[in-house]
């Protein structure tokens, strides 16, 4: 089991996570959500044993993690956490990058899990290429694939398809999810995604200015937001007051209807594949609802809601 108990990090004088507590047990994928600067990817630095905590404890099991004050070469070697930076060789191949920390005394097992790895991110055909000539998102991969190879007990992954194409993104996330989980790898994704954390996630806590204001499982924070601002982690979002009452409701809680007394002026449709996103004005503010119509601008359309 991971365990934060109560901890707290300033850089400098300017605080950055306020007394943080969670529990995440083995083999389970934790999801981190929340605006950029809200602190995920320091809470995932901390977690590593990347700085020292000013307040509070971290145990992964029955082991404390420990910053630079206590180690000379800071992480801890049961964990494994990718950056943003990637932090690849430029100048080897892609296959050597993988295999950086696996043992060369038995070099058919060595050969044998580079490519079980490269297979896993799709990069089998870019075993021989140099880093420096790939793409952002090819070398994102690459360093997935790396971070994966001694097979860590904790793995910390901060926006980890953040640079990797949409075709490939879902199925990049399907193989890689259901291998930690094969594995029971415990997992922490700091992400913006939403579809990091409502496909593939067991829990997820939302981040607000360096303090957890909502932790539960990602249906129930999807289906029962308790403000706009965790809504809006999930797409467009609707802030609608009825009977004293504020409503947070996603466009596709809005339907057309023959008639209703809620009467929305359209401003723009926006063409999504499967429907339209209409955008509109109802009492001075703007709104958003799915449609399967192409509503002209000023069009009058009546709207209910449908949860």
């Amino acid at each position: 089991m991971l365990q934060v108990q109560h901890i707290s990090f300033a850089y400098q004088d300017k605080p950055t996570l306020h007394n943080l507590s969670f529990q995440l047990q083995k083999g389970k994928n934790l999801a981190v959500m929340g605006e950029s600067g809200c602190g995920k990817s320091t809470l995932l630095k901390l977690i590593y044993g990347l700085y020292d905590l000013d307040e509070g404890r971290i145990f992964w099991n029955d082991s404390e993690v420990l910053g630079p004050k206590f180690h000379l070469i800071p992480g801890m070697e049961y964990m494994k956490y990718l950056a943003q930076d990637f932090d690849l060789m430029p100048f080897i191949t892609v296959a050597e990058n993988v295999g950086k920390y696996l043992s060369n005394i038995y070099a058919d097992k060595k050969q044998a899990r580079i490519a079980e790895l490269l297979e896993i991110v799709e990069m089998t055909e870019f075993a021989s290429v140099k880093a420096q000539y790939l793409s952002g998102g090819q070398m994102q991969r690459v360093a997935l694939a790396r971070v994966l190879a001694l097979e860590p007990e904790v793995l910390l992954l901060d926006e980890p398809f953040s640079h990797i194409d949409n075709f490939r993104k879902n199925s990049l996330r399907r193989k890689l999810f259901a291998y930690l989980k094969e594995k029971q790898i415990t997992t922490l994704v700091a992400t913006h995604d939403s579809s990091d954390v409502l496909s593939f996630a067991d829990e997820a806590l939302v981040m607000q200015n360096g303090q957890i204001i909502a932790s539960e499982s990602p249906e129930n924070i999807y289906q029962n937001p308790t403000s706009k601002y965790i809504a809006s982690l999930f797409g467009d979002v609707n802030e609608i007051e009825k009977d004293g009452e504020k409503r947070y409701l996603y466009p596709h809680q809005l339907h057309v209807v023959p008639k209703s007394d809620f009467q929305v002026t359209v401003l723009q449709s926006y063409y999504k594949g499967s429907h339209y996103l209409v955008e509109a004005e109802y009492n001075g503010d703007r709104i958003y609802f799915d449609s399967q119509l192409n509503f002209s601008p000023k069009t009058t359309v009546f709207l209910e809601v449908l949860l």
